[in-house]
């Protein structure tokens, strides 16, 4: 049997008392604002240095490259990394197959005490992760903050839910005998992570795989590789056994396609776009020579999500809501609110509230925290102006409606709100991952209601209302995977909101949730007849 060395740094330890999630930082705060410029001077100190590939805890350089650059000016390479093809995923799925046999072996406390080593580095540089957040994808202080907490609240979370699950018991144990359901892992995943919560998702999908047990192919998205680099710095400064997690970034096409088809992967967690993620549910769901099981999806995969304001809620509250779900890091979260469904008796005051709190909204440099940085990339930018001007043949352009010239060349959008939208409309109905907000007109609840689930998604949804049936109706019939109720519909947090959703928005996964970890495991039942027993012999 292969053998992985387990670094003394990883002493089996028990978490410091109940989870908590991990408090916001207050960039508003003098000394903390001063420390987080130090942080970002830091930080740009080290961008344009190159990373390898990790495999079976070798580096590797290939001819091939990625660059990531910064979207607010991409002149600014972030980092350089290694470009792994189809003939690297055959050498990390056998460092990830050695690396099995004795990781999944270890013990949980050891495998939950990396996790929480992890954080712990993480909690003690949260400043210099957040700047380099901000460098790689454009996220300004407060949304590069909210993506380091998450990251933290994953590791903490995820290592007390697998010790959790260890103390799992059958229902019944039945008279004579000695009942167990044990849930052991599953082998080697790939992690295919979006660019839009680097850290977060990232972090989490891969965390919750070696917590149970499983080894991991990461094949992090090409817009952010750095960020992922820097956590597989710190798993390996918490204890990381080599091969366990494997760090590949690569083009989806090649080397992704082929670890996704290896008969030995094991199962795939993504996040990204649904035409992606179907893609890999396609080529997963066929089986190859070789291949002894069916492949696990585990797939988050976008939303085209709604706030519902009826006519008696609370309006400033609903405006507020709607402006930051829709606004904030640029739209580009498939939580982000991209369809306001309006009551008609407050229309118009409503759009004209919108109007004028957009219009304080700032578009500019992450690092100096303006309100909305740039979008990815250019492909992004180009795609979401389309979708501007499709939208402007469709309603009324209420604010917004083209790029921002900058010096930089940074990809940068005005919010853009179109009311007017009929519910079927396209701007109504595909995802645009950008700052585009519709507004659409309904005469009372059931009509918000049926527009509210009229799209192919069902990711997040929001209500403001004062009705306590109506907020009870939409706790029943809103058909999302995660309802908020007077309050806008994005920032879940860990253990509150476990996270995923319906329809074409995936498979429900609910990540941050005590069913997660479920997912990256299977269940064994072992049932000894008592009294039954043999001597113990050597073996």
């Amino acid at each position: 049997m292969a053998t992985v060395t387990l670094p003394t740094e990883i002493q089996p330890r028990s978490p410091k008392g109940e989870f908590r999630n991990e408090p916001f930082t207050n960039f508003k705060d003098h000394e903390t604002a001063r420390q987080m410029k130090a942080a970002l001077e830091h930080v740009a100190s080290h961008l344009g240095h190159e990373y390898d590939l990790i495999i079976g805890g070798h580096r590797l350089r290939t001819e091939g490259k990625i660059k990531s650059v910064n979207p607010a000016r991409p002149s600014q390479v972030v980092g350089v990394h290694q470009k792994a093809g189809a003939e690297h995923a055959e050498k990390a799925m056998q460092a990830a197959l050695e690396a099995f046999e004795s990781w999944s072996r270890t013990s949980v406390e050891t495998r939950a005490s990396l996790l929480l080593n992890a954080a712990e580095i993480i909690r003690k540089r949260k400043l210099e992760f957040c700047a380099w957040l901000t460098y790689e994808v454009g996220k300004n202080w407060v949304e590069a903050d909210a993506d380091v907490g998450e990251t933290i609240d994953f590791l903490e979370f995820y290592a007390r839910e697998a010790l959790r699950l260890t103390k799992s018991e059958t229902p019944i144990q039945l008279p004579g005998e000695h009942d167990q359901l044990m849930y052991i892992p599953l082998g080697v995943g790939a992690v295919i992570p979006p660019w839009n919560f680097p850290f977060a998702i990232m972090a989490g999908m891969t965390v919750a795989s070696i917590v149970t047990g499983n080894t991991v192919i990461l094949k992090p998205s090409s817009d952010s590789p750095t960020i992922a680099a820097k956590f597989i710095e710190v798993l390996e400064e918490a204890g990381l056994p080599g091969g366990v997690v494997n760090f590949c970034p690569g083009s989806g096409a090649s080397f992704g396609n082929a670890v996704v088809e290896h008969p030995r992967t094991r199962f795939i967690a993504f996040t990204g776009s649904r035409d992606v993620g179907l893609e890999i549910h396609e080529r997963a769901a066929k089986h190859r020579k070789g291949q002894i099981w069916i492949k696990r999806t585990i797939l988050e995969m976008g939303g085209k999500d709604s706030t519902v304001v009826m006519a008696d809620s609370d309006l400033d509250a609903a405006v507020d809501g709607v402006v930051a779900a829709a606004f904030g890091f640029s739209g580009q979260k498939c939580s982000a609110c991209s369809r306001a469904i309006v009551d008609a008796p407050v229309y118009d005051v409503f759009v004209e509230r919108v109007r004028e709190k957009v219009a304080t909204l700032v578009v500019g440099d992450p690092a100096v925290n303006s309100n909305m940085g740039p979008v990815i990339n250019k492909a992004a930018m180009d795609s979401i102006l389309k979708y501007i001007e499709i939208g402007k043949k469709e309603g009324r352009l209420v604010a917004g409606g083209k790029a921002v010239e900058n010096r930089d060349g940074g990809f940068f959008i005005e919010p853009t709100v179109i009311a007017d939208i009929s519910p079927n409309a396209v701007i109504a109905q595909e995802e645009i991952f950008g700052p585009v907000l519709a507004i659409i007109k309904v005469n009372g609840f059931q009509e918000a209601l049926g527009v509210a689930n009229n799209t192919e998604y069902g990711l997040t949804g929001a209500i403001y209302t004062g009705s306590r049936e109506a907020l009870d109706i939409a706790s029943r019939d809103y058909h999302v995977g995660n309802l908020y109720l007077n309050r806008k519909c994005t920032g879940a947090m860990v253990g509150a909101h476990p996270f995923g959703g319906f329809n074409m928005s995936g498979t429900d996964s609910k990540a941050g949730g005590p069913d997660y970890l479920l997912l990256f495991t299977q269940a064994k039942s072992v049932a000894e007849k008592l009294g039954s027993a043999p001597s113990r012999v050597g073996i």
